[in-house]
């Protein structure tokens, strides 16, 4: 749910966007101010996903309060007045709703803030994941953990098998090891698995994305306690 305050000295379009938030099970209205410095004072403590923000206001304009705003808070200013819509979206604001709002053009707003935030937590978690470098040639790739699912040394040569491609790499196996997370483990002289990525274990092998990697006996009770 998509917490949002609504900012606007009129009480009649609070109200309106108050049961235009009601009418919808995607973003709940949490706080409603009259005053914009009250508001203020309200976002630096809770920072909300959204503000509904008028802009011709007493004591602080929604284009001077704007710009005082944290910018992880999507802004939808809400005017009567079509001539701030450059100025608005100058201020990096996710939508310009024009008065009389109805209420498709309000959820419109809203779909745009949901898609917005939804791209910001992908970011956001893909930028959190760990990630390693391998050096090819003369090339550095850098690769996500949980992409890889195999490897395979190639004679003097290490082959990441990743979700996307394969990476030649001039690498022993004690030195992949050395780097990879605990989540890896050796099967075979010449294969490292991702554990995480095993579909089958089976007596002599094991399966990841349909391919049987070999699991030889000398690895293959260290491998049955990491599974357990």
């Amino acid at each position: 749910m998509i917490e949002a305050i609504i900012i606007d000295d009129e009480p009649k379009a609070i109200e309106l966007l108050e049961n235009y938030c009601n009418r919808s099970s995607v973003i709940l209205c949490i706080k409603s101010f009259r005053n914009p410095i009250e508001a203020l004072q309200f976002i630096e403590q809770k920072t909300p996903q959204v503000i509904f923000l008028d802009i011709n206001m007493p004591k602080l304009s929604g284009t001077q309060l704007a710009k005082l705003i944290p910018s992880n808070s999507h802004i939808i200013f809400t005017t009567a007045y079509p001539e701030y819509a450059v100025e608005s979206y100058n201020l990096n604001a996710t939508d310009y709703l024009l008065k009389p709002i109805t209420y498709q053009r309000f959820f419109k707003a809203v779909d745009k803030v949901s898609i917005a935030l939804k791209k910001e937590t992908e970011l956001k978690n893909k930028s959190t994941k760990p990630t390693i470098i391998v050096k090819s040639g003369y090339e550095k790739y850098q690769i996500s953990i949980d992409d890889i699912l195999y490897l395979e040394k190639d004679g003097n040569y290490m082959v990441y098998h990743t979700l996307k491609k394969k990476i030649l790499a001039r690498e022993t196996v004690s030195a992949a090891l050395e780097r990879l997370p605990e989540t890896f483990i050796q099967t075979h002289k010449s294969f490292i698995v991702s554990t995480t990525h095993i579909e089958v274990l089976k007596s002599k092998h094991v399966h990841i994305k349909g391919v049987k990697i070999p699991v030889s006996h000398r690895y293959k009770v260290n491998l049955e306690q990491k599974l357990s």
